[in-house]
Order: structure tokens, then C-alpha cells, then sequence
């Protein structure tokens, strides 16, 4: 055992949820479990930058998440990019949450993403200090795990020095550390519901009903 034991390290996810769904929810929930995490800070971007704009407001987008995620106590819901009138930059976002006023530089981070986002990883702004203000966590598919060979050359190297293959070690350092959990497949994307809801057909089990519910009363993604 350390001399100071740390925390279990606190999940941070970030993304546009335009609108959230049960991909996302099963993604933040496998990720706690698997990582030993002590739960997920949700964070709705305000106005991202590496995808076409949401079609709906960043408010709306924050309701739909706290919708989404009231019923499980390990989640909470953090307003700071939504009510900032810069551009969503995760790099920012992690400073934000390093300060005195928030976390400080002890508490362990975890930057939860998908494989897809963190093959994009060196496109990202300011990509490499990421890793010095958190741990970085990355699903994949059951029985597909992260092939460094196929990954950008400075990620791949990133990759193999910094891998950590037992979740009880992210709690030994507040930053700077990749770790990998497989997730199951649900097939679900924002876009396909956007699709579906743009053609009047209904999204019923691909998202929560509260949200559902939300988008027909404020009449969220009409038929283009």
C-alpha cells in the first residue's frame, strides 16, 4: 500500500449529447464498474469544434443529460463549458477542473472516451497535456482491444508507455496514465436517432423515456 492512498479516480466525460442516449449511459456505467472509478462528472460541450454544430442549444443538450443520468447517484452533471461563450477545447476543460476551486492537482481524473475519439486523439488541441492533467480511459468492443499498431505513430508510442493494466494503479497518481475497458456493443448513435426522429419514427429504446419525452414537448429535431 502507498503511504498516501489516493481516491478512487473521478470519470470525466465530455461530448456534444446531441441528444444523449443509452451508448452513452452503458459507456459511463461499464467504465465506473470496470475502473474502479468513484463516478462520472458529465460535461455537455458548449460549442464544440472537431464536428458539425448540434442542432439544438447547448441548454437544451445539458437538460437532456441531467434527464438522463438523475436516477444513478454515481453521475453528476457539470454546466461550466454551456455556460462559457468560447469554444469547448477538453484540454480547457480539464485546467478548469485542476483549479484550487474545484479539484486541485491531487484528486485522480479520468478522461473517458471511446476508441473512435482516441485514435483522433493528435488532432485534438493541445493533445499532450491531456495526459498531465488526467488519466485517460478508453472503450472498446469485447475482444477488440486497443491495437497500438494501428494508431497514429506519436499516439502509439504514447500509448505503449503509458499503458496501465490494473485499475487499482490509477489511483497512485492523479494524472497521466491510459487505461482500456471492453464495453458492450449497443449500435446506437446520435445521428441515427436524429435520423429517426427527423422521419417521425420512434427512437423508443435507444434512449431514456424522459428524454424522449423532452424532445417531442420542445419539439427538438423536426423533420428537415
Amino acid at each position: 500500500m502507498p503511504e498516501n492512498p489516493r481516491e478512487r479516480p473521478l470519470g470525466i466525460f465530455g461530448g456534444t449529447f446531441d441528444p444523449v442516449h443509452f451508448g452513452h449511459l452503458r459507456l459511463a456505467e461499464e467504465a465506473t464498474d470496470q475502473l474502479q472509478l468513484a463516478g462520472v462528472r458529465w460535461i455537455p460541450a458548449g460549442r464544440p469544434l472537431l464536428r458539425e454544430a448540434p442542432e439544438v442549444t447547448a441548454r437544451q443538450r445539458l437538460t437532456m443529460v441531467r434527464l438522463a443520468t438523475a436516477g444513478n447517484p454515481s453521475f453528476d452533471v457539470d454546466a461550466g463549458e454551456v455556460d462559457t461563450d468560447g469554444p469547448s477545447y477538453t484540454v480547457l476543460t480539464l485546467e478548469r477542473l485542476r483549479q484550487a476551486s474545484q479539484f486541485g492537482h491531487q484528486r485522480p481524473l479520468l478522461l473517458l472516451l471511446g476508441a473512435d475519439a482516441f485514435a483522433a486523439l493528435p488532432n485534438w488541441y493541445r493533445w499532450r497535456s491531456l495526459l498531465e492533467l488526467a488519466h485517460i480511459g478508453v472503450a472498446h468492443r469485447p475482444g477488440f482491444p486497443i491495437d497500438a499498431a494501428s494508431l497514429p505513430a506519436a499516439l502509439a508510442t504514447c500509448y505503449r508507455e503509458r499503458f496501465c493494466a490494473q485499475p487499482a494503479d490509477l489511483r497512485e497518481a492523479a494524472a497521466g496514465c491510459i487505461a482500456t475497458f471492453a464495453m458492450t456493443p449497443l449500435g446506437i448513435s446520435a445521428t441515427q436517432i436524429r435520423q429517426l426522429l427527423a422521419r417521425g419514427s420512434s427512437p423508443r429504446y435507444l434512449l431514456p423515456d424522459e428524454v424522449i419525452a423532452y424532445i417531442r414537448n420542445q419539439n427538438l429535431y423536426p423533420e428537415y
